[in-house]
């Protein structure tokens, strides 16, 4: 009841005293609010046959403690049951009756979340009283009551609207809808949890196009204007986190207009509801999925319910009531004409099936049954602590206090005969089950709830949502469920590019650049391959880059080789050739013993540009520059030698000359091996500090790994290149010097035009060599080794071989010494 206070400080009762509909006297009281009747006033006509069904459950679960020899033996509980009405103000009232109520030590608040607010506010005072704040609810999920700080005692068996929101989140994404419309009612259930949707779809990349809120009391204009934004939406999954009594309203509209085509996604408080179901001007709901509290069976309450009857408390006006309800009958003669019949008392409720006692959907019915169990089993822990502590066996509801009551319902933790383990978390919240719930169309036009999967809060993350998606019917009746975008998905290959001022499910997909791929649908980035692989055609996978180096298969190398091979043979033949006629004045008068160590050298330079072609190697990056220097360097100091013997035959004709007596065949031998020990100390260091190395050059050429040999000490390369030409040079302008001599048969001049077609050569190679990429530096210097090697070859010993095999009358001492002429 409501008491005012006066000025002179006496008080005065206001209003009506408020009186419980249902009660029963026990040791310890419970008090619950239900709404019973849909508005205060005539009631006859607004009796709600689902919440009657609520309090008795709440009845039959305190007779059934009361039978029970282990849980709070020896202590009964009792009952006082008020009616909201389905009115706020009517909520706070009887909440404050049960707060005046004597014996009162727990209560079940009223179902909505708004009204269980306004309750939780009346019920926060001082704990020391002798009545206890406690509230649990079995269907307020509103997540703002977690708030300890405003709401310390308030606990609830159903799960807060944060893990549904979060599991429709989980189910619009698992469905791949990106693109979702929602709607919401304009209350704190609906505000609050479609909020908390919002923000876990915009986390699992699901956008919002449109948000509407409703209320109950809307105008059909307004309606109207949702209506139509629906239909011109692209989105067509349409999420309703909205209470049954605000929707109504939405779908008298929208059957008015026609089936819009849409897939619903429905929140636990409507995807439920029989009386949607049942109605066929709402058939355009077939195909609405959703998540609902987990469907249990309690054994004996669907005996229990047909049992009530207005006999078991004959001055009960609200027992009258329901009989004169769900009978369409009257006890009163007065009414038995707008009734139509005369009650009496005979009529049977098993014989009925209606949102009374039809036990085949409990799920709410079940939360008040858990309800009574968790006070329960708090006050049985609460006694038996207070028991052992003191050593007495009475159970005095006297010696606890209602704080004593509230801690030890926040520790409270047993398992319900349906198996389900029942304990709340530091918020007073439950764990979060649901079951997924599919709006099917039987063969005779009704529509059926069918579970097609279970989210679980309790279960790892990879199994928090299961679904059987085999199992589901889309709107429309469709086994193929709809597709919603704003932009088709990127393929794999491809990555997402918001499109300026627009959602992010709003955007373009640009393909991977060379290099980058993405390997799953919807990727916001390519990912850039490692050095030694390279994105695919397609962009989507990355493979191992092609490895690139001269080899002997492909055409070029077989080239290199055949020119390598030919001057080889061409080199042998000349040796052959001057082997034969090593008696002729020709090959006598040209130093025999150094033609045969150049040809020697020659045939090493061009086998040696062998060791640069194939895979590169730690062995023939070594053997390649190594044996190619050396060998050239021989050939060279050959050349030399043959270039000094010409300068010093000359300076033996002059009168009083023994320079050929000192520059004999020894010391030329001496000569042509200090110059090559030179080359070969250098190789040796080079190998010994830095030697060459194979190495993947995946810089110059980003799609290909190209294998070529570092050189490993630059210094040593060029040193090795430098001695060769600072050799080549030399060469060269001694036999410029040479090159006027009064010889009929004068090889200097013929040395003068080798080397100068070998400076050229490596004179050009140098830049070449530097910017030629990949296999191309090693064909370059394959090139120079041969192109020069065959100058040398032909310079030489073409003239030679000439006179030999063509001319053999010049072949003669007389002819080479020039005293004939032709």
């Amino acid at each position: 009841m409501v008491v005012g206070c006066v000025g002179d400080q006496s008080c005065s009762l206001l209003g009506q005293t408020t009186l419980p509909v249902l009660s029963a006297d026990g040791d310890v009281n419970i008090g619950a609010v239900f709404s019973i009747h849909s508005q205060p006033l005539f009631k006859v006509h607004s009796f709600n046959l689902r919440e009657f069904q609520f309090a008795q459950t709440l009845i039959f679960a305190l007779e059934e403690i009361n039978n029970r020899s282990d849980l709070l033996p020896g202590l009964s509980l009792g009952y006082q049951v008020y009616d909201a009405c389905g009115s706020v103000p009517k909520a706070i009232q009887s909440a404050l009756a049960l707060m005046n109520s004597p014996g009162i030590h727990d209560s079940l608040s009223e179902p909505s979340s708004f009204s269980t607010l306004i309750v939780s506010y009346a019920l926060i005072f001082d704990t020391n009283l002798p009545i206890s704040s406690t509230q649990i609810s079995h269907f307020a999920t509103c997540d703002c009551l977690s708030n300890r700080k405003k709401y310390p005692s308030f606990f609830r068996t159903i799960p807060s609207d944060l893990y549904q929101s979060q599991a429709l989140a989980k189910l619009v994404k698992h469905f791949g809808w990106t693109w979702v419309g929602v709607v919401n009612s304009n209350s704190d259930y609906g505000n609050n949890g479609m909020a908390t949707f919002i923000e876990a779809a915009h986390q699992e990349g699901v956008c919002v196009e449109y948000q509407e809120a409703i209320f109950r009391t809307d105008s059909r204009e307004k309606l109207l204007k949702m209506v139509r934004v629906m239909r011109r939406a692209t989105a067509r999954v349409v999420v309703l986190f909205v209470g049954l009594g605000d929707l109504i309203p939405l779908l008298n509209v929208l059957a008015q207009e026609g089936d819009p085509g849409l897939q619903w996604v429905g929140s636990e408080s409507w995807i439920t509801a029989r009386m949607l179901a049942e109605k066929q001007s709402y058939s355009f709901l077939r195909g609405a999925v959703g998540f609902a509290f987990g469907n249990v069976k309690l054994d004996g309450l669907e005996w229990f319910l047909d049992s009530v009857h207005p006999s078991q408390d004959p001055d009960n006006s609200l027992l009258r009531e329901f009989w004169e309800t769900v009978f369409q009958c009257s006890f009163n003669r007065s009414r038995e004409e707008n009734r139509g019949t005369l009650c009496t008392g005979a009529e049977s409720l098993a014989g009925l099936k209606n949102q009374y006692n039809d036990v085949s959907d409990l799920r709410i019915s079940s939360k008040v049954y858990t309800a009574v169990y968790a006070i329960a089993h708090s006050l049985h822990d609460l006694l038996t602590d207070l028991k052992n502590d003191s050593g007495r066996s009475n159970r005095s509801v006297t010696t606890y206090t209602p704080q004593q009551v509230l801690d030890y319902l926040r520790e409270v933790r047993f398992t319900m005969k349906t198996g389900e383990e029942i304990l709340f978390n530091g918020h007073g919240d439950t764990v979060a089950r649901y079951e997924l719930i599919n709006w099917q169309q039987e063969a005779d036009g009704t529509l059926n709830f069918h579970s097609v999967g279970l989210y679980d809060t309790s279960m790892s993350p990879e199994k928090t949502l299961m679904i059987n998606q085999k199992k589901m019917v889309w709107a429309g009746g469709q086994k193929q469920e709809a597709s919603t975008f704003c932009s088709q998905s990127c393929p794999p290959g491809t990555r997402k590019a918001v499109q300026k001022g627009k959602h992010v499910c709003c955007y373009d997909c640009i393909p991977c650049a060379e290099g980058e791929i993405s390997n799953i649908t919807d990727s916001n980035v390519c990912y850039l391959c490692d050095l030694e692989y390279w994105s695919n055609e397609n962009r989507d996978h990355c493979v191992l880059k092609p490895v690139e180096f001269l080899s002997f298969e492909e055409i070029m190398g077989i080239v290199l080789v055949c020119f390598s091979l030919f001057g080889t043979g061409v080199t042998t033949l000349v040796a052959v050739v001057f082997f034969i006629h090593r008696d002729t004045p020709i090959v006598r008068a040209n130093n025999s013993e150094l033609s045969f160590l150049l040809l020697f050298s020659l045939t090493l330079c061009f086998l040696c540009s062998l060791t640069f072609i194939g895979r590169p190697s730690e062995w023939s990056c070594m053997l390649r520059h190594t044996a190619f220097g050396i060998a050239f360097v021989l050939c060279i100091s050959c050349v030399l030698g043959k270039t000094l013997v010409v300068l010093m035959a000359f300076r033996a004709t002059l009168p009083g000359s023994n320079v050929m007596k000192w520059f004999g065949p020894p010391l030329q031998r001496l000569c042509v091996l200090a110059l090559t020990f030179i080359q070969v100390l250098i190789c040796v260091i080079w190998l010994t500090i830095s030697p060459p190395f194979p190495y993947k050059n995946m810089l110059h050429y980003k799609e290909i790994v190209i294998l070529e040999c570092n050189v490993g000490s630059a210094i040593g390369f060029w040193a090795v290149l430098g001695y060769i030409g600072l050799l080549a040079v030399l060469c060269f302008v001694l036999a410029f010097l040479a090159r006027k001599l009064p010889d009929n048969f004068n090889e200097a001049k013929f040395i003068t035009f080798s080397m100068l077609i070998f400076c050229a050569v490596w004179i050009t190679f140098i830049p070449a060599y530097v910017s030629s990429p990949g296999k191309f530096t090693v064909a370059v210097e394959i090139f120079a080794i041969l192109a020069s090697s065959f100058g040398l070859l032909f310079c030489i010993f073409a003239p030679k071989c000439f006179i030999i095999l063509l001319r053999p009358e010049r072949n003669t001492k007389k002819h080479v010494m020039g005293k004939t002429y032709l």
